[in-house]
C-alpha cells in the first residue's frame, strides 16, 4: 500500500516537471513517505531527517516534506514541529492528491505547512501515477480497515473501511491492459470484505470474476485476506478464474485461541484450521503464506506451542515472522504482562527453526517441474542471472537475456532452495 503510495507522489510530481535523483545533494524536493506498522520503520525516519539538517543549511531552498501514516498521529507531528524545524511540509494518508497545492502554497508564506485529515470517506480518482515496473502494477480496490486488531495502528493511519467503485477498478486495469501490463495485484487491508460499503453490494469474488475477463491480463493477485471474511464464494471464484494466480497470504498472527482474542481478530485456530483445509481441497497447488506475531503481551509457552502448531500442521510456503512491538495509541500497548525481550527472541528463533525446514519442503515438488515465470528484473546478486516469480509466488532465478524482462516465460526447475527456485529457459511466451 506504501509503495503504491509512493508511485502516486512520483506520478503527481513527475506531471509537476520534476524529475528523480539519487543524489540528495542535487534535490529540490526530498519527499519521506512514512509507515508507523514497526517501531524500526518510526526510528528511521527520525535519523533520517536528523541528516537532512546540515544539507538544509548549505541548500536553503530545498524543500523536504514528511507524508504518510506516522503523520496521522498527533504527538508525531509536536514531535516533528519541536525537533526537526528544518521539515517544511507535512501531510497525511488521505490528502495525497493535494501535494500540487501544498507545494505552491508553501512557496507563498515560506513557513512549516502542516495539513493532515483524520479520515476522508471521498476517494479521490484519476491521480496521476507513474509505476515501479511497465508490466505489473498495483491496483487499489479499497482503502482503510474495520477491523480493529488491537495490535495494528492501521484503521487509525488509514481511516475507516472505504470501498472503490467497480467501474473505476474496472477502468484501470482496462488502461493498465492496454498499455501492456501483465500482472495486477488488488490491494487492500482486507480485500475479502470489499464491497461492504458500496450501494451496489458488489463482493469481492464478483469483482474477481469482472476482471477475469480483462483482456491482456493474464495474472491477478491480491493481498491482504483476513480469514474472518474469507467466504466459499471467494475459494471458488480463485477456483475458476483462470488468471487468479494460486497462491492466498493469509495471515494467522497466533495459533492460541486466547492470544487470538487477546488480539481481536475474530476467529479460532480451529475455524483458521478448518478454511485452509477447505482451500486446499478445492485448489490443490495453491501456495499459502501468512504473518506470524511472536511474544505479543500475555503469550505463554503453550501459546506459543499452539502457533507451532498450525505452522506444522499448514505447511507454509513461506511466512512473514514479527516479533510484537509496542504501537503507542493500540490497546495491546496497555496491556499487562509484555513479553520480555528475550523471550521472544528465543520463540522467534525457534520458530524460524521450524518455518524453515517446511519451506523447503514445500519446494521440492518443483524439481524438474516446467514452470511459467514472469520475468521481474535481474538477481540482486548477480545482474547476468534473471529472476522471477511462479503463479505460486515461488521465486526463480535462472540464466537468460534481459530483453526477457516483462515477459512470461517457461522454466525447468533444476535446484530447490528454501527461499528459491533455479532452472533453465524452456520457452519464451
Amino acid at each position: 500500500m506504501n509503495e503504491h503510495d509512493s508511485e502516486m507522489i512520483i506520478g503527481i510530481l513527475d506531471q509537476m516537471n520534476f524529475t528523480q535523483t539519487e543524489n540528495k545533494a542535487e534535490a529540490d524536493l526530498i519527499i519521506f513517505n512514512t509507515c508507523l506498522i514497526r517501531e524500526n520503520a518510526e526510528n528511521k525516519v527520525y535519523g533520517n531527517l536528523g541528516e537532512l539538517k546540515e544539507l538544509k543549511k548549505e541548500n536553503p531552498e530545498l524543500i523536504i516534506a514528511v507524508c504518510g501514516c506516522m503523520m496521522q498521529k498527533k504527538e508525531i507531528r509536536d514531535i516533528i514541529k519541536s525537533k526537526y524545524r528544518h521539515v517544511d511540509i507535512i501531510f497525511g494518508t488521505h490528502n495525497i492528491h493535494r501535494l500540487p497545492e501544498l507545494l505552491s502554497k508553501y512557496n507563498q508564506n515560506d513557513e512549516m505547512l502542516i495539513e493532515v485529515l483524520e479520515d476522508s470517506d471521498h476517494i479521490t480518482e484519476y491521480v496521476p501515477v507513474k509505476r515501479k515496473f511497465s508490466f505489473k502494477a498495483y491496483v487499489n480496490i479499497m482503502y482503510g480497515c474495520n477491523n480493529f486488531c488491537t495490535y495494528c495502528v492501521v484503521p487509525y493511519t488509514r481511516g475507516r473501511e472505504k470501498s472503490r467503485e467497480p467501474e473505476d477498478i474496472l477502468n484501470e486495469v482496462l488502461k493498465l491492459s492496454k498499455e501492456g501490463y501483465k500482472e495486477i495485484t488488488l490491494l487492500g487491508q482486507n480485500v475479502n470484505s470489499y464491497g461492504k460499503t458500496l450501494d451496489s453490494k458488489l463482493t469481492f469474488a464478483q469483482l474477481l470474476y469482472m476482471l477475469n475477463e480483462v483482456d491482456g491480463i493474464e495474472r491477478i493477485r491480491f493481498m491482504t485476506s483476513h480469514p474472518k471474511d474469507l467466504s466459499d464464494e471467494l475459494i471458488e471464484a480463485i477456483k475458476k478464474c483462470d488468471k487468479v494466480c494460486e497462491h492466498i497470504h493469509l495471515p494467522f498472527q497466533s495459533g492460541s485461541n486466547n492470544i487470538l482474542k487477546s488480539m481481536n481478530r475474530k476467529y479460532t485456530k480451529e475455524k483458521y484450521l478448518e478454511l485452509v483445509e477447505k482451500i486446499k481441497k478445492e485448489i490443490p497447488d495453491i501456495a499459502v503464506t501468512t504473518d506470524i506475531i511472536v511474544g505479543f503481551p500475555g503469550e505463554t509457552e503453550e501459546d506459543f506451542e499452539e502457533t507451532l502448531d498450525v505452522v506444522k500442521q499448514v505447511g507454509y510456503d513461506s511466512a512473514f515472522t514479527f516479533l510484537y512491538s509496542i504501537r503507542k495509541g493500540t490497546p495491546a500497548a496497555k496491556m499487562e504482562d509484555q513479553v520480555p525481550e528475550s523471550i521472544k527472541n528465543k520463540r522467534f528463533q525457534k520458530l524460524l527453526d521450524t518455518l524453515h525446514p517446511i519451506s523447503y519442503n514445500r519446494n521440492l515438488p518443483y524439481l524438474n517441474k516446467i514452470v511459467e515465470v514472469l520475468v521481474e528484473g535481474t538477481s540482486k546478486n548477480n545482474e547476468s542471472i534473471l529472476s522471477g516469480r511462479t503463479r505460486t509466488n515461488k521465486l526463480v532465478h535462472f540464466k537468460g537475456e534481459k530483453s526477457l524482462i516483462g515477459k512470461l516465460v517457461d522454466v525447468k526447475i533444476n535446484t530447490v532452495k528454501t527461499w528459491t527456485l533455479e532452472g533453465d529457459l524452456i520457452t519464451t511466451k
